[in-house]
């Protein structure tokens, strides 16, 4: 597994501390992109929580979730989360160290008490110190928030005082991009009362056994119950202990609402929205705790042709830190069919600039601050599919094709509605559900006529 070593650095520890005006909450930014260009450490807001206690558990949610390993859980994890500001709100992201589960916290503009949301995205300490007092928070007196510098240091700030250096691997931007992609396809499936979501969540189990079945979860009156097998209308729930971070808000949830994909009878991503006052805290887990988002492969049909190199890199320009992006507004500007621009979406997605919210079922621009375009380099499948396209191996006749691999040659047929089928041992388990194999995206490649060398660069939005 390739992995790279992410440097990150602050002009100080971010800090909960007590002044003559109140408490601040002072987060430290670390490099990120704004509507300015590239910024050492930029400054998104300053201004009042509405739920001051309510947004330190949210923050402590996804920070728990950038710390933890569901799978594995030997070697600790922690990348700092990303906040982005997007102009009405702030979006506060982390992806856990296994892979498996991504979690947002949206602060809405009803929770920042009607200050003004800068624009751009960067890394934001939390450090341990701050973990212990934001947990140690109680009641809702007046808290001062702040991410990036103080105004008068951001121009007297000189070298970091804090730098971080922690491992960077690329199933973990590719990750990123699955669980947009995932997202991109759930429809609501389920809401539940703040009180019934007590109920449920607490009634789940704590653990699973390593290899069992998954478990779903079916609307029955009021509630979920859960069964050991998928009816009209369930979502998959596996490793159930992995929404422990919502634990956290449990006692401020106004309503829960799980989202999923039509079941097929397969094990299926799904996404747990809790609803708080202001804000809403998302998990959404990978089909097995076992098996991270990296490996969804959702995002290979449009990195497997240069159409959507070039269409993202139209799009790009047209982005504006917008909290709800409307694929429909992006085609007229670029005069692009609607379907062109969602799979230019999906290709900037692996490069972290754009995320999927399900609870606006709308994509949102954010510009994730590290080099997630090698997600798309290094992504084992499209890599090996570009050499054998490079050498020669594909031979179409029709709607067949034949992939020579090694010493064995592989048949390529397509189906009705453009689906590929491989005679290859993937297809054979996965059936298609974790996207195209290698010889399956080769021949896509081959027949849309891509080009073998290096991916378009996406250019940086402005």
């Amino acid at each position: 597994m390739t992995r790279s070593v992410q440097a990150l650095a602050y002009a100080r520890p971010s800090a909960l501390e007590s002044g003559d005006s109140g408490r601040l909450l002072g987060l430290e930014t670390s490099g990120g992109l704004t509507p300015r260009g590239a910024e050492a450490r930029p400054r998104f807001f300053a201004g009042f929580l509405s739920s001051p206690q309510i947004a330190a558990r949210g923050l402590l949610a996804v920070a728990d979730v950038a710390a933890a390993r569901y799978y594995q859980r030997l070697r600790p994890a922690s990348l700092d989360p990303v906040v982005t500001g997007n102009g009405d709100r702030l979006r506060f992201e982390s992806f856990s160290g296994c892979g498996g589960v991504y979690a947002r916290l949206d602060v809405l503009s009803a929770g920042l008490d009607g200050a003004q949301t800068g624009h751009g995205t960067t890394n934001v300490d939390v450090n341990n110190p701050l973990r212990e007092a934001l947990s140690r928070l109680t009641g809702d007196d007046p808290l001062h928030l702040r991410v990036g510098p103080e105004e008068l240091a951001v121009t007297t700030m000189e070298g970091p005082v804090v730098e971080k250096k922690v491992p960077l691997p690329d199933r973990w931007l590719r990750g990123f991009a699955e669980a947009q992609v995932a997202s991109a396809g759930f429809d609501l499936r389920a809401e539940l009362s703040g009180a019934e979501a007590v109920r449920f969540l607490r009634s789940l189990p704590r653990s699973q056994a390593r290899g069992a079945a998954p478990l779903w979860v079916t609307p029955a009156g009021r509630t979920l119950r859960p069964t050991t097998r998928p009816l009209p209308g369930s979502v998959c729930l596996a490793g159930p202990d992995r929404l422990v971070a919502l634990e956290r808000v449990l006692r401020h949830a106004t309503a829960l609402r799980v989202y999923g994909p039509v079941p097929d009878g397969a094990p299926a991503p799904s996404a747990w929205e809790v609803e708080l006052p202001g804000m809403r805290l998302t998990l959404t887990l990978s089909p097995d705790p076992a098996r991270g988002f990296s490996g969804e492969g959702g995002v290979l049909e449009a990195l497997a042709t240069d159409e959507a190199a070039g269409d993202a890199e139209l799009v790009s320009v047209l982005l504006a830190w917008e909290p709800r992006i409307d694929p429909a507004d992006l085609a007229e500007q670029a005069g692009l069919s609607v379907e062109r621009v969602r799979a230019a979406l999906t290709r900037l997605g692996t490069a972290g600039r754009v995320g999927y919210d399900v609870a606006d079922a709308a994509y949102f621009h954010r510009e994730l601050p590290y080099d997630a375009d090698r997600a798309e380099r290094h992504n084992p499948r499209l890599v090996d599919a570009r050499r054998l396209l490079a050498e020669g191996a594909v031979a179409l006749d029709g709607e067949l094709a034949t992939v020579a691999s090694g010493e064995r040659r592989y048949q390529v047929r397509e189906s009705g509605g453009g689906r590929l089928h491989c005679t290859c041992a993937w297809w054979a388990e996965y059936r298609g559900r974790r996207g195209p194999c290698k010889h399956a995206l080769a021949v896509r490649m081959a027949r849309r006529g891509a080009s073998v060398g290096a991916p378009v660069a996406v250019g940086d939005a402005r």
